[in-house]
């Protein structure tokens, strides 16, 4: 498992403290995939509600909070595929 899949398990933990409803998935390009859902965070490329995926400068700038998820989608740096309701 990579740094970034590690560093990016660990950031998604602290921030979701607090639960998860539904299913996702980040695929960070030529790292691996994270999967989000009632059971926690952890690094695994499961089906999901929605993925999301984006190449690892872009997550690390979501994760750090230098780049807006929104901006990121706008600008084309985050795609988004499935249920995003």
């Amino acid at each position: 498992m990579s740094d970034m899949i590690n560093s990016a398990v660990a950031a998604l933990t602290e921030k979701l403290s607090g639960g998860f409803d539904g299913s996702a998935k980040f695929v960070i390009e030529d790292a691996g995939a994270i999967t989000v859902d009632a059971d926690g965070v952890r690094a695994a490329d499961d089906g999901a509600d929605v993925t999301q995926a984006a190449d690892a400068a872009a997550v690390q700038a979501i994760i750090d909070g230098a780049m807006d998820p929104t901006s990121a989608f706008v600008l084309g740096k985050l795609t988004v595929d499935g249920d995003m309701g």
